[in-house]
Parts: structure tokens; sequence; C-alpha cells
């Protein structure tokens, strides 16, 4: 008997012995600061680009990257639940691009209130209760846009614009900024239609269709995200219409990159993913060290021609994400 307790003790001891040794290797040391990444959407290349930054910033500066958005921008719903959920799991921090500029400030608010800091980056927000704001200058890059078109058209003739949805900052500012300097600086440029595409590839098409049916003298049309610009490049083929109409497009795809090649698209105003999500990351990592990043951080515009494709600064710009 005293035997046979000795053995049940012997193999207690090296049960708890190899317990005590697993939890110690789970825990690893102290745990990484986690940050939760939210994009718009998933779906397009520009948040790949966008997640590839937060990816790299997340090893370079040793923090957990959780990245989780909707399938489409316009899912607000979505977008909101999976911040309930980040602030509901206390994250360390958050980047967030809001769908809407309006329906997301509750959620910072609270967030920020919470303890967790918050990062805007991409779209703004009608709160001034966030961290910081990385992101385009999204009305110079509407400023960029026309320009081009108005160089390329002589200063007259008749253009529209196919936008995104109204209420996300980003794109109003780009379609606001477009407007503002074709009617500042070429007047005898018409704006005859604006529509939108809803960030959906396939409505963007039928939106363009739409435009170039009503509008057979169009001379330029103004697309101000990729899934809009996508869909007036396909619009513009089906219509065998490619290179009559100036087509002045945002963000680039590899695929759009070859439409400008082909001479289909004029012109794409680009602006710097990768560097969203890293600085994004970068600016709640430094609140986390009790210093105070820069409340905003502007990311570059640039435009994408034929001539300039092939050069280092465009096709930095342009890469893969990996």
């Amino acid at each position: 008997m005293k035997k046979t307790r000795l053995i049940l003790l012997f193999t207690l001891f090296i049960a708890l012995s190899l317990l005590i040794v697993s939890c110690n290797r789970d825990s690893g040391g102290p745990k990484k600061p986690v940050i939760a990444v939210i994009p718009k959407g998933v779906s397009h290349f520009f948040w790949l680009s966008v997640k590839a930054g937060a990816d790299a910033a997340g090893k370079d500066l040793n923090v957990t990257i959780d990245w989780q958005g909707p399938a489409s921008e316009t899912d607000y719903a979505r977008q909101i639940s999976i911040v309930e959920d980040f602030i509901n799991r206390r994250v360390d921090g958050i980047v967030l691009a809001p769908s809407h500029g309006e329906s997301l400030v509750p959620y910072v608010d609270r967030a920020m209130k919470s303890g967790i800091p918050v990062t805007i980056f991409d779209s703004g927000i009608k709160t001034e209760n966030y961290v910081s704001y990385v992101a385009t200058d999204n009305y110079k890059g509407g400023v960029v846009a026309a320009e081009r078109m108005g160089e390329k058209l002589g200063g007259k003739g008749k253009v529209a614009i196919l936008g995104v949805k109204q209420g996300s900052v980003s794109t109003d500012e780009r379609e606001n900024g477009f407007k503002e300097t074709i009617a500042r600086k070429y007047p005898n440029i018409k704006i005859v239609q604006h529509l939108y595409g809803e960030a959906n590839m396939a409505l963007s098409l039928d939106r363009a269709t739409d435009i170039l049916t009503a509008n057979s003298d169009l001379n330029g049309l103004f697309a101000s995200n990729e899934s809009s610009i996508v869909g007036a490049v396909r619009a513009v083929r089906q219509k065998k219409m490619a290179g009559k109409i100036l087509l002045v497009g945002f963000d680039a795809t590899a695929t759009l990159v070859e439409e400008v090649k082909a001479g289909a698209i004029d012109s794409l105003v680009l602006q710097n993913p990768f560097k969203m999500g890293y600085e994004g990351v970068k600016s709640i990592v430094t609140k986390l060290n009790k210093q105070e990043p820069p409340r905003r951080v502007d990311t570059g515009v640039n435009l994408l021609t034929k001539e300039n494709v092939e050069t280092p600064e465009i096709q930095q710009l342009i890469r893969e994400p990996r």
C-alpha cells in the first residue's frame, strides 16, 4: 500500500512538473502588444498593400498585427462590428480606415475613452478624438487629376466623374478637388455628369456605361478609386472607345498599369498604401511607448503616366505586396 502511494505521488509530481514547463514554454515571456488594423474592405489591391505595410511595421516594431475588415467597402455595419469586437477584446491599439466619416465616430470615441489609442488612416472622420491621421492629401489628389485632365484636353471639352459613395471622406475629397479645380482653372471644361459606383466594379461598369451612353460627345472621365477606374476602362473597351475618352483614375493594380501602357487609361493618381499601413502601426507603437506621434502624416501623391511608369520612384509605389 505504501509503495502504491509513493508511485501515485511520484506520478503526480511528474505531471505537475510537465504542466509547469508547458505553461512556461507557451507564455514565451512578455506578450507582444496586439494592434488591430481595420481597412474599409479587403478585396482591392490597395488594401493588400496597406496590409503589407502594417505587417512590416509589426515585424520591425515587435508587435502583433490583427488584420480584419469587411468584404465590401460599403458594409458599414460589418466594419462597426469588427471595431466593437476589438474594443471588447481590449486590444492595445486600433488603426482604422473609416468607411463613413460619421457612423464610426461613437466607436472611435469609445475606444479612446477605454484607453485604446486609435489612429485613423486613408479616410477622415468627423471627430478630433484620435492619436494620428495617416493619409494621402486626397483633395490634392483630385487637383492633380483635374490639372492632368485640363492640360491634356487643352482647357476645353466635356468631362464626367465616376465617384465611389457619398459620405466616404477620402473619395469625396478627391471628387471635390477635381470639381473645384476644373471650375477655377478650366472654365471652358464642363462637368456634365457625376455618378457613383458604390465601391463595386460591376456597378461601376454599369454607371460608366450609362455616362458614355448619355454623353456621346464626352471628352474625359475621372474615376476616383480602384473599383471605379476598373469599371470605367471596361466600359470604354466594351464601347470600343479606348483612346478616344481621356481616362484619369486613382490607384493602381498590375492590370490598370498595363491599361496605361496600352493607352486605354491616360494616367493614375498614386497613393502610398504600404506607407499608410506602416506609419499607422508606428504611430500606435509610439503612443504605447508614452511618446506623441505626429498628429498628421501625409503619405504623398504621385501621377503615373505612360512616360514615367518605368521610373524607380513609380515602380516602388506599384510593386506587388509581399
